[in-house]
């Protein structure tokens, strides 16, 4: 079995409970709105990290970071972007299985013609009474589980 690790929207702060979530897994999607390199850097130290850039993501430090990308994991491609109106692909026509993005800080998990739709919300500051959030795909013989999770941050 594959666990890939999904976060999005941190916008530079990345909270113990999300790197608790996150350790073990056997791969890092981030889907934009990072907020510093530094973000990258404390996940990349927990697994092989996939990152696409946000609408905040705009300093010189998140130029070479592209604006969606699609990666093959265990057997599934899968593609990420921020912000999902700006999704510039046919996922079904693509082979894509799973469309993984960011940007409205709402957790939602949907299917739409055989494509699964995951937006693991924001893990970073609060946003109005939106919750903190994470999610995961586990991957196995071809199949997908999705999950997500709200976090109980100790702070902010």
């Amino acid at each position: 079995m594959l666990r890939i690790g999904l976060i999005s929207d941190t916008h530079g702060l990345l909270r113990p409970e999300a790197l608790a979530f996150l350790a073990g897994c056997d791969h890092l999607v981030h889907a934009g709105d990072i907020g510093g390199p530094d973000i990258l850097e404390r996940l990349a130290a927990i697994a092989p990290l996939s990152v696409v850039r946000g609408n905040n993501d705009h300093a010189p430090w998140a130029a070479a970071i592209p604006v969606s990308l699609t990666l093959a994991l265990g057997g599934i491609r899968l593609h990420t972007v921020h912000d999902i109106a700006e999704l510039d692909i046919v996922p079904a026509e693509a082979g894509v299985q799973v469309v993984v993005s960011g940007h409205s800080h709402r957790p939602s998990l949907t299917e739409r013609a055989g494509v699964l739709y995951v937006n693991p919300g924001s893990a970073g500051p609060r946003r109005f009474t939106l919750p903190i959030s994470v999610g995961e795909l586990r991957i196995a013989e071809g199949r997908v589980t999705p999950r997500l999770v709200t976090l109980v941050p100790n702070s902010r």
